[in-house]
């Protein structure tokens, strides 16, 4: 099974540049074109959040717009930069919630490697929280006696990455309580899914890998001084993907680059030999 993970789109309305610099629009655009020219194809794609810049409706036509070509199954969680309410109007496919629920938290049956989706999303704010009927609904999920592998996936991540002015808006209240959680069932959870930070980093969290995925548009500027910058850089943009093996009850992670660079160029020519 291959998942693809695309994460902090800000799809601005118009086109509009993000910070009057990004072509986030055309990075997506280029990010479906690279999903669909894969061979094999991911399974399925999972957004982890900041699908739009302001959370509007405008936006998340134009996000629709563009996904017209992506002919996979894909699902989202809404990020900090993004509202509920018009984000599952847009994508009610994507974001199938069960019941009256006011978040976007909902489980994918459909493949070999179950996934959970939970909604981080604390609106108005930057930083994220996990509150006592996000993380009982967590506790039912996991308690519901399928028994099978399972990730999870949410925009803000509940850990400490060395870049201060993302730390700050990380996931805070309901962190604790979520390590808790995953630690009782971290021989189920493979794997933990996020975004938010804008740079690929892999770390193991209460027993299980946690991955953040890079932006499919701009990077935020590696800096580890504790008063570094709120900054961001032109660095290339990229997806994970991840590989789920049922076999062997085992995931991998590649950091695959979306734009095009020369090659790829052989490493032997047609005597066998290799090329000097």
């Amino acid at each position: 099974m291959l998942i693809a993970q695309l994460t902090d789109l800000h799809i601005g309305a118009g086109r509009r540049l993000a910070y009057r610099k990004v072509d986030t629009a055309g990075a997506l655009e280029k990010a479906v074109a690279h999903v669909m020219a894969m061979v094999p194809r991911p399974d399925v794609v999972l957004f982890t959040g900041d699908i739009g810049d302001l959370g509007d409706q405008q936006e998340y036509a134009l996000v629709a717009e563009i996904l017209e070509k992506l002919t996979i199954p894909y699902f989202m969680v809404p990020g900090n930069h993004d509202r509920r309410g018009p984000l599952r109007a847009a994508f009610p496919d994507a974001t199938p919630v069960k019941g009256t629920t006011a978040f976007v938290n909902y489980v994918v049956d459909d493949f070999p490697l179950r996934l959970i989706a939970l909604d981080t999303l604390d609106e108005g704010k930057p930083g994220g929280v996990l509150g006592t009927e996000q993380l009982d609904w967590l506790r039912d999920v996991l308690l519901d006696g399928t028994g099978r592998d399972c990730a999870i996936f949410m925009h803000h991540p509940p850990i400490r990455t060395g870049i201060a002015h993302m730390d700050a808006q990380n996931l805070g209240e309901g962190a604790e309580e979520l390590a808790a959680i995953v630690s009782v069932h971290r021989d189920r959870i493979k794997a933990i899914f996020c975004g938010h930070v804008h740079r690929p980093i892999h770390t193991i969290w209460a027993g299980v890998p946690l991955m953040i995925g890079p932006s499919v548009a701009h990077q935020v500027a590696f800096d580890l001084r504790a008063d570094g910058p709120s900054a961001f850089v032109m660095e290339p943009p990229a997806m994970h993907l991840h590989v789920w093996d049922a076999g062997q009850h085992s995931l991998m992670t590649h950091l695959a680059y979306l734009d095009r660079y020369d090659g790829p160029h052989p490493f032997f020519g047609p005597d066998g030999k290799l090329i000097v």
